[in-house]
């Protein structure tokens, strides 16, 4: 069962993790050994290096995302997959702040007369370096055919997890069973679109790959997520549906899916899915977005209860201050609701709407029925920012 920490006593914990400095572990892609001579299976690399990224950052530790890895390549000018030396590895390591890097190779043996494919035998071969000890670990490997991809990659994540930290690790058949193998073409559709460089590239391989394994979790949040930034929130939810508990995403995936039921109007599913995510994990966005379905629903108690968790967390921020006065003044406690909307202007100067609800406090101007000033101001956060509280779970858990 997971911890509830209020806002402010999260903020003294977070402090004390960062003064403990936490490792973090970095998982860069694995070098195509025959480049040159077998250049479009690059994608392996990749992919290796994100179901072990996925894998140890679901199972608890704190993994560096993609996005980290790739802006210290651009700042260090290195090429995806390119061969790196020892000293490059180090230095992307030390670039990234990581305690922990994980790095290795590949080698694919293409059967006499084939292409690269299901007849291709692949060997996988990672390494860790632990960063503060100058520490080589042992190399750990996987063999088989390029069919069998998801199967090694699972089996290589298991046993770097298990090297990294024994005391999370799960028996094999367990760990197997919440990562059940995937489809090769349903993979490699999934990484290219991950290495794709536009939106639309991205969105139709993503789209290829859950088409040909429907039950791969990862292609259906990027996919979920980009058609929810498009506000296709009927087709969003579809797709963030299947993303499995197992998945690194699965509690972004169930916030997205209540602000697409928000929107949509089922503010009775938005409060249940925001709930479930509230009771895992106490994030700000979390706790004022369940706040707004239950004032859509009238229920006031509960819709100030999580406005004032949300503004507890975060007093910097205007639009919790306006959620609060607005759910203030909804019960027509204009004094109330008019310090709060000060408070909003305090740190939004510019804010109109804010502007508005303190003049209507000052006036004593009540919510009317049907009135399109009086119905659904609540204002909802979509971004979901984990990140920190991962970090102190990992902490805690580390202690």
């Amino acid at each position: 069962m997971a911890v509830r920490v209020p806002g402010v006593i999260l903020s003294v914990l977070l402090l004390t993790a960062h003064c403990y400095a936490l490792e973090t572990v970095a998982v860069i892609p694995l070098f195509n050994l025959d480049e040159s001579t077998n250049p479009s299976v690059e994608w392996i690399g990749e992919s290796v290096a994100e179901t072990v990224r996925e894998s140890l950052s679901s199972s608890g530790l704190l993994v560096l995302s993609r996005e980290d890895r790739e802006e210290v390549y651009r700042r260090l000018s290195l090429r995806t997959g390119v061969v790196l030396t020892k000293a490059s590895v180090l230095k992307v390591g030390e670039s990234l702040d990581a305690g922990q890097i994980i790095f290795g190779e590949f080698h694919v043996e293409v059967a006499a007369g084939t292409t690269a494919g299901a007849k291709s035998d692949l060997r996988l071969v990672a390494h860790i370096i632990d960063l503060k000890k100058f520490h080589e670990g042992p190399e750990l490997s996987q063999s088989g055919p390029l069919e069998d991809l998801s199967k090694m990659e699972t089996r290589l994540a298991w046993m770097l997890l298990h090297d990294l930290a024994p005391d999370r690790t799960p028996t094999e058949e367990e760990f197997f069973r919440n990562r059940p193998p995937v489809r090769v073409d349903a993979m490699e559709s999934y990484i290219r679109g991950l290495m794709a460089t536009t939106p639309e590239q991205k969105m139709k391989l993503f789209t290829q790959a859950v088409h040909v394994d429907d039950h791969f979790s990862q292609p259906n949040f990027q996919l979920g997520r980009m058609l929810f930034q498009k506000k296709d929130y009927k087709q969003a939810t579809l797709s963030l549906a299947k993303v499995t508990k197992g998945d690194s995403h699965f509690l972004e995936a169930n916030f997205l899916r209540g602000i697409c039921r928000y929107y949509e109007g089922d503010f009775t599913g938005a409060a249940d899915l925001f709930r479930m995510v509230a009771g895992e994990i106490p994030l700000n966005e979390v706790y004022t977005d369940l706040g707004a379905a239950l004032s859509r629903k009238n229920d006031q108690t509960g819709a100030m209860e999580n406005f004032a968790k949300a503004l507890e967390g975060d007093e910097g921020d205007p639009d919790y201050w306006f959620n609060v006065g607005w759910e203030l003044w909804k019960q027509s406690k204009f004094e109330l609701a008019a310090a709060n909307f000060r408070a909003v202007l305090d740190r939004a100067p510019g804010d109109q709407e804010a502007t508005t609800m303190l003049g209507r406090c000052l006036r004593q101007d009540p919510p009317r029925a049907a009135d399109p000033r009086s119905e659904g101001r609540e204002r909802v956060k979509t971004t979901f920012e984990d990140s920190a509280w991962r970090q102190l779970q990992a902490e805690l858990h580390s202690k």
